[in-house]
């Protein structure tokens, strides 16, 4: 009888703050939560990747974020192979070291589309959820109260502006300290496409709590896809 009280109570106060609690006011309590002192938009530092995926050996990323200076570098390397793309205020450089010549080509071919693509993936992820800051973001204003897989989060739903982006996501974040879990994104709802990705873990630096460890999932079968696993992060 007192479990079930105390799991009353519990259920009753999340939904509570659901309802308190504006979109705009979440995401400022999850930022908090994972940049305090405010140290995103000026972050240099490093960061060491490993991923891993079913079938596939692992690939072992080197990140390298100025912000201020926009300069963005990553080394990706697998099987021998080593590519790295240079994003530096806007200009591409590719490199290849190894034996691949299919790896070559990719990297000469798609030097920008590749290198920016990936930038984005990094400083995006990596970045949130104070990247829900940016321009171009579209909060809602309603926070929900959602169960997945047996936990209650408080959930923020966010688009983009067509110039910005298509998908809808949805970030997840724990109640009390509005530590960010999980998040998913659709590209259309209504065939519960997408994707969505559960965190663990935290690696901390420059102040920022970065999740540690991201596997990937389908949203509609729950294929697993793989995981980047933050083996090191460090200020530079």
């Amino acid at each position: 009888m007192r479990n079930t009280l105390v799991l009353f109570c519990c259920l009753v106060f999340s939904s509570t703050i659901a309802q308190e609690l504006s979109g705009e006011q979440l995401l400022e309590n999850a930022i908090r939560y994972h940049d305090p002192e405010g140290a995103w938009p000026t972050f240099h530092g490093q960061l060491t990747i490993v991923s891993e995926s079913p079938g596939k050996s692992e690939r072992v990323s080197e990140v390298t974020l100025d912000l201020p200076a926009k300069y963005f570098k990553v080394s990706a390397a697998r099987d021998g192979d080593t590519i790295s793309y240079v994003i530096d205020k806007g200009s591409c450089i590719p490199e290849l070291k190894g034996n691949s010549t299919n790896a070559e080509a990719a990297a000469k071919e798609h030097a920008c589309e590749r290198g920016k693509s990936m930038k984005d993936y990094y400083t995006y992820l990596y970045g949130l959820p104070m990247k829900l800051k940016d321009p171009g973001t579209l909060v809602d204003p309603a926070v929900k109260r959602r169960e997945f897989k047996g936990k209650e989060y408080l959930v923020l739903k966010v688009m983009y502006a067509a110039s910005v982006g298509k998908d809808a996501w949805y970030f997840y974040f724990e109640p009390t300290t509005y530590a960010m879990q999980l998040y998913q994104f659709y590209h259309d709802e209504s065939k519960n496409n997408g994707e969505y990705i559960l965190l663990s873990g935290e690696t901390e630096v420059s102040g920022i709590r970065m999740p540690r460890t991201r596997a990937w999932y389908y949203n509609k079968d729950n294929t697993y896809l793989g995981t980047d696993i933050l083996k090191k992060a460090i200020a530079l």
